[in-house]
């Protein structure tokens, strides 16, 4: 009898750690820099959110200082502007992300997306794994 495991294919990212910090690679004459000191945890990075479209779903994420980030995972609507009032529309797909030429077609959605929805083409102003909510002004055709 043979025992099938599954792989979480998102559990494989948390050992891939981004870090933040200062001057790194080489100096003008091609030396390498001395290292300093070790690296600290408050320079750690976090996964990329890689919001997408679907049912509403966000989670809640510590920060510094013990402050609170929503970041929004799917979302199916979104905040528009036409340039005189506020609405909600439906997101139906990406059409163009200058992030990832690959977000587009697996419908990632990041800050300077453009969407088309059910009001039609729009461009995202804000961010989704920041902020909490996914805003867009609609682009005059």
């Amino acid at each position: 009898m043979a025992i099938i495991t599954f792989i979480n294919p998102h559990a494989i990212l948390f050992f891939m750690a981004q870090w933040h910090r200062g001057t790194v690679g080489r100096k003008p004459t091609g030396g390498l820099y001395k290292q300093a000191r070790k690296k600290r945890i408050y320079e750690k990075g976090s996964i990329a959110a890689n919001t997408t479209i679907g049912k509403l779903k966000s989670k809640i994420i510590r920060t510094k200082g013990g402050g609170q980030k929503v970041r929004v995972m799917q979302s199916d609507c979104v905040n528009l502007f036409d340039g005189k009032v506020y609405m909600k529309a439906k997101i139906e797909s990406v059409i163009e992300n200058k992030a990832n030429r690959n977000y587009a077609r697996r419908n990632v959605i990041t800050k300077g997306a453009i969407l088309k929805t059910d009001k039609g083409k729009a461009v995202v102003t804000s961010r989704a794994s920041q902020d909490g909510t996914i805003n867009a002004v609609l682009i005059k055709e």
